[in-house]
């Protein structure tokens, strides 16, 4: 198992976050950059934290410009939240693949987020927890957003399948 890291004043471990996940509002600005576009902009989000994952970030649908998500056709199933759809994020003459994701009719402990839309960092120009620029959760499945106030380490890299 990996070493936890020590957080510092005004920073949280996420090995101090629960399994099954937590979900809790947050009123931080998160905005959301695609092809030069503002595609989030929102101060009404939530957001999901799990043991060894940074948090996930899902925000309302009205937060996010008209259009710009198109139905990718692929489905999921999390064994805490339940089924996920995918969405194709398009702007311009741009288009990032399966780049978000909601979950229309999650499980009851999650129903708060019912149609609530995560996306995944790498795959956009920038996301934004307040004024600071996000880093991606490495792995080509999870969607967890580092910021420096999170401390790990993170599940996602090499050699982190058994965690």
């Amino acid at each position: 198992m990996p070493k936890r890291t020590e957080p510092g004043p005004g920073q949280e471990s996420v090995w101090d976050y629960p399994r099954p996940p937590a979900l809790e509002p947050t009123d931080r600005r998160i905005q959301v950059v695609f092809n030069d576009a503002t595609i989030v902009d929102t101060t009404g989000a939530y957001r999901v934290l799990e043991t060894s994952h940074p948090p996930v970030y899902y925000v309302p649908p009205e937060a996010i410009v008209d259009g710009v998500l198109q139905d990718a056709g692929r489905i999921s199933h999390c064994e805490f939240k339940g089924r996920a759809r995918y969405y194709d994020v398009a702007v311009g003459d741009r288009r990032a693949a399966q780049a978000a994701w909601a979950y229309p009719s999650p499980t009851p402990r999650f129903e708060a987020i019912a149609g609530y839309v995560a996306f995944y960092a790498h795959k956009m120009d920038a996301c934004y927890v307040g004024d600071e620029q996000v880093d991606a959760q490495q792995g080509s499945f999870y969607g967890g957003w580092i910021t420096s106030d999170v401390v790990g380490p993170f599940k996602g890299g090499p050699g982190t399948i058994g965690w």
